[in-house]
């Protein structure tokens, strides 16, 4: 299946391997703030339906009641409002320029099923004023460095490059984004298979965001990004597994180290390379280690393209999919998940384009990453085999979360555009507790080896 996409051109500036790319003139970093937001989005709506970013809201909304901290499942700001377009198979050639090629792809498979129920747009939530200030002082004195493996004159609390100008700023800005610095949670993983039949499987997922700490707000961005653990609860007869790692700022000093824990063997092995195409496990192939969040990991086997920005319907705002409310048989029908519990609304994204370097290796020979203006993280993805045809197509939905000022990444969903199967990953609507966010409690000691040993047995 091979399609193509209509965008929005722009300057696309080359890197140079081990050069470093131009910093934003001081008049251009001054529209921070003003027609732009603190962290680049343009503040104006469109006449298409792009919402005029309001930014009225930093944490927990008037007249809602959470607590944070604790795990509570997401409550809805917009629970009353109803959809105002449906996108169906029978009319998506109206909205074509705003729509991927992986969602054309899923209303051609599955034309009765796939349909996108498309909400008022809000943009009414802001990031708090130090992350503003870091942001300013990234867009005057970051540039990329390493052949587009690292970068200098960059702080922590802030994405890099709020006024992107090539792929590899923007593909930056989706690595070091705003969001929790404390992450413990227990998902479920369903592998939903063409027929409607579902493999599980459950995990413990404690992450600690180095570069998002509070006391690492406005220090240079370099050493340790983050540390991660993750537990084997199901399928049974991998229960007990446990792997950590740690994840560098800059991938041509430094890589990212893993260790697995096997309850079978009761022994802690080093994994010489973890990351990029290898199978995650319980995905049955359908998602690769480099997937988790549409891309995470080194990008040094892709050559990166800023595509441009433009209009499309993407999810958003998506706190009724993650009520505690949602029951799994409701949500994960054949095929596709069930359309009336996902939010898509209209945005601005930046389109972003990996494309395979020669010599290297990886299933994906191309994939196209759709970052929110608004937030500089990717929500979804096109992702090709090396024939160039179009194979998966994901989106990931976030939600502001109340507990860390930020955008949260919830649920999302991969499809295998060839069987018919897709993965619904990081489910937490059935579990006693949503993800645990900022408690403060995780250190740099819970992710070795020896704590991967202890929390195996």
């Amino acid at each position: 299946m091979k399609v193509t996409m209509t965008l929005i051109p722009v300057a696309v500036s080359l890197l140079m391997a081990g050069s470093a790319l131009a910093k934003v003139p001081a008049a251009e970093a001054d529209k921070l703030g003003k027609e732009l937001t603190c962290v680049g989005a343009e503040k104006a709506g469109t006449k298409d339906g792009v919402p005029e970013f309001t930014g009225k809201w930093l944490g927990t909304p008037p007249g809602v009641e959470y607590t944070p901290h604790v795990g509570q499942h997401p409550v809805d700001p917009y629970a009353g409002e109803k959809p105002v377009l449906s996108i169906t198979a029978d009319n998506q050639a109206q909205y074509a320029s705003k729509l991927s090629d992986g969602q054309k792809a899923l209303f051609a498979k599955f034309p009765k099923t796939f349909r996108m129920e498309v909400y008022p747009g809000h943009r009414d939530f802001r990031l708090p004023d130090s992350a503003c200030e870091v942001a300013k002082k990234n867009a005057l004195n970051a540039e990329i460095t390493d052949g587009g493996l690292g970068i200098s004159g960059a702080l922590k609390g802030a994405i890099p490059f709020p006024i992107p100008k090539n792929g590899q700023e923007a593909l930056m800005n989706n690595m070091f984004p705003n969001r929790a610095f404390n992450e413990d949670k227990t998902t479920d993983f369903a592998n939903v298979l063409s027929d409607g039949n579902i493999a599980w499987g459950r995990q413990r997922n404690r992450n600690l965001g180095i570069v998002g700490k509070p006391d690492e707000v406005g220090k240079p961005l370099e050493g340790v990004m983050a540390y991660s653990s993750t537990g084997t609860l199901l399928p049974e007869r991998e229960k007990g597994s446990v792997s950590v790692s740690s994840e560098p700022v800059n991938f041509a000093k430094d890589k990212r180290l893993a260790w697995s824990y096997d309850p079978g063997t009761r022994r802690v092995r080093q994994l010489p390379e973890y990351g990029f195409d290898q199978p995650l496990g319980g995905s049955g192939g359908k998602m690769t280690i480099d997937s988790d969040r549409l891309f995470n990991g080194s990008p040094e086997r892709y050559n990166w393209k800023l595509l441009g920005k433009r209009e499309m319907y993407v999810p958003a705002n998506a706190y009724k999919l993650h009520a505690k409310t949602v029951k799994y048989a409701d949500l994960l029908k054949p095929g596709v998940p069930n359309p009336e519990f996902i939010r898509w609304e209209l945005r601005r994204v930046w389109a972003v384009e990996g494309t395979l370097k020669e010599g290297y290796r990886h299933l994906y020979g191309k994939r196209v990453l759709f970052l929110d203006e608004d937030t500089g993280q990717a929500v979804m993805a096109d992702m090709y085999d090396a024939r160039g045809s179009l194979w998966q197509y994901a989106f990931l939905n976030y939600y502001y979360g109340f507990d860390i000022n930020a955008w949260q990444a919830g649920t999302a969903f991969y499809f295998d555009l060839n069987s018919g199967g897709y993965i619904a990953y990081n489910l937490f609507q059935e579990r006693p507790n949503g993800p645990i966010l900022n408690k403060g409690n995780l250190t740099p000691s819970m992710f070795t080896p020896e704590a991967a040993r202890n929390a195996g047995n």
